[in-house]
């Protein structure tokens, strides 16, 4: 099993920053990409961004590109997300997971990833 927890959540306002983490522990490998999700209040989970097992190749969504940097420390195992130019819509619960695949592709699917943390909320005021 793999279990993640992510911090660095909090309460920011408009045009501020945060910086989640996501340590995985348990049975760890750094052959599997990593993706961070977030979900606001009655909507759907959706896709932020990912990164590749080795760090090289990053993936995100329309709405943070820009904005947003996903990294990894692979002799930490643990994933970060860099938040800037936060806005309101942006807040969320954000959750990281781990791809099903081994150095696969990176893929934006939720049913793409097998493990996710229990999630960290970050909220946006104006």
């Amino acid at each position: 099993q793999v279990q993640l927890a992510e911090s660095g959540g909090g309460s920011v306002q408009t045009g501020g920053s945060l910086r989640l983490s996501c340590a995985a522990s348990g049975r760890t490998s750094s052959s599997y990409a990593m993706g961070w999700f977030r979900q606001a209040p009655g909507k759907e989970r959706e896709f932020v961004a990912a990164v590749s097992w080795s760090g090289i190749f990053t993936l995100y969504a329309d709405s943070v590109k820009g904005r947003f940097t996903i990294s990894r420390d692979n002799a930490k195992n643990t994933v970060y997300l860099q938040m800037n130019s936060l806005k309101p819509e942006d807040t969320a619960v954000y959750y990281c997971a781990r791809d099903r695949q081994s150095r696969g592709p990176l893929k934006s699917a939720t049913a793409a990833y097998e493990y996710w943390g229990q999630g960290t909320q970050v909220t946006v005021s104006s």
